[in-house]
């Protein structure tokens, strides 16, 4: 008997690759039975992002890398997807370059895609279907989760910010909430089948339910899904500023599973950029809102999204950032080189500063984030803390795993500890990463 394969390759962030879980539930529901290596698929789907250039020539290298395969797997199918393809003009440049792709999907409709195989299968020509505007969200879908003990469940896709440096809104569009019915549903059949840390996913979660349909607030809902029975961890992202609540900070403190860890990416911190981009906040505001966080959470941490090189920025708006990471007292953030995006307002920006300078700041900001985190791991040298395991590394011959507040840990063990909540006493630190001894397991 023959057993379709497939492969999928993802590109981007978690919301990209749980959608790319939810495909393989499609391709799964079509007959292709298990994930194998690229070259014996009989299906490719590429779920690409395009929040920023490399990631756009990655998935373009990787898709005229399977030229030679193609032409050798004659029923071979290649799909693209995702943000990439969603860009306006994008699917006609992807056929005229890779002329034999199959189908090409966008955001809007990734519910489609087993129709979208179903119709090639009966066609010569390639099958595009790009939709402007999603119609419904994508509930119905059966993904094959490949993450345990972590789970992810979006309550909202798309996004109506229209930050000007962000391709987000035209590729995702606007915001739409899931209702909470259906989210509160999906986490407690989630832990039914054992699942032990589900994080919330949307562009924006704390402006969950402003169309309406989601039929309560997001501190309403974390409070909602952080009754359900069981021992689990709870977390989300990702937050933005303009939106946060002293009610989000107070329902986060009444909830010992709600990880105390507040992901607020803050851009930059220079008033002027800021207002550039759009963000619709200050640097005070910002600090003002970590302050609130922290009154309520006195042991929690604040992670962050940085970019420097925004056009126009100046050596002393740079040193506003820097100053900005010192007074947040960041636990880590990632941080980014400014990359234009065709259709944002700040591609079109005068003031482009040179690649070289932004080199510079961002190895400076680099060695300032880092030198905090290694700080705060130093803190749990000869301390206890629980690590949720979620994999064991062949290289180290350990175990790994997150603690509440996002610090990798690795331990030994003689069973498999995988899902397993382990207390360890750290016995040294490197990086963001933890090194400890098994004190109990659970």
């Amino acid at each position: 008997m023959l057993i379709m394969k497939y492969h999928i390759v993802t590109y981007g962030c978690q919301m990209n690759l749980h959608e790319s879980e939810k495909i393989a539930g499609m391709l799964k529901d079509l007959g292709y039975a298990t994930e194998s290596p690229i070259e014996d698929a009989d299906i490719v789907v590429f779920n690409t992002c395009c929040i920023r250039e490399n990631a756009e020539n990655h998935a373009f290298g990787n898709i005229g890398a399977l030229k030679k395969l193609k032409r050798q797997k004659k029923g071979m199918l290649i799909a693209v997807g995702g943000c990439m393809a969603q860009e306006t003009g994008k699917a006609q440049i992807l056929l005229e370059k890779f002329p034999f792709i199959d189908i090409i999907f966008g955001t809007h409709n990734l519910n489609d895609l087993k129709d979208l195989v179903v119709q090639k299968r009966t066609e010569r020509k390639a099958v595009v279907n790009i939709k402007d505007a999603r119609t419904e969200v994508e509930d119905g879908i059966s993904p094959v989760r490949t993450s345990y003990p972590n789970a992810w469940v979006n309550i909202s896709y798309g996004c109506n910010n229209f930050c000007t440096y962000c391709i987000v809104p035209y590729v995702r569009g606007r915001e739409c909430s899931r209702a909470a019915a259906d989210i509160i549903g999906e986490v407690k059949q989630l832990l039914k089948e054992g699942y032990k840390e589900i994080t919330l996913l949307g562009q924006n979660v704390n402006s969950y339910n402003n169309d309406g349909k989601g039929g309560m607030s997001f501190p309403q809902l974390l409070e909602e899904v952080a009754s359900c029975e069981g021992k689990y961890r709870l977390r989300f992202m990702t937050s933005h500023p303009k939106d946060f609540s002293e009610e989000l900070a107070v329902v986060m403190s009444r909830h010992d599973n709600i990880c105390k860890t507040l992901h607020l990416p803050v851009q930059s911190g220079s008033n002027r950029i800021l207002k550039l981009m759009n963000r619709r906040y200050t640097r005070e505001d910002y600090l003002k809102e970590i302050e609130i966080f922290k009154r309520y959470n006195p042991n929690g941490v604040v992670t962050s999204d940085l970019i420097v090189g925004f056009p126009t920025e100046t050596e002393e708006e740079f040193q506003e950032t820097l100053d900005l990471v010192k007074e947040a007292d960041f636990a880590s953030a990632f941080t980014f080189v400014y990359s234009p995006r065709t259709g944002t307002v700040a591609a079109g920006m005068e003031g482009r500063v040179p690649e070289e300078v932004s080199k510079d700041r961002i190895m400076r900001l680099i060695a300032q984030v880092n030198a905090q985190t290694r700080e705060k791991s130093l803190h749990y040298v000869g301390k206890e803390t629980e690590i949720l395991c979620e994999g064991y590394d062949e290289k180290s011959k350990m175990y790994l795993g997150r603690d509440s507040l996002g610090r990798m840990g690795y331990f030994a063990g003689e069973s498999d500890l995988i899902g397993k909540f382990v207390k360890i006493r750290v016995t040294r630190a490197s990086g963001i990463s933890l090194y400890g001894d098994v004190l109990s397991i659970e």
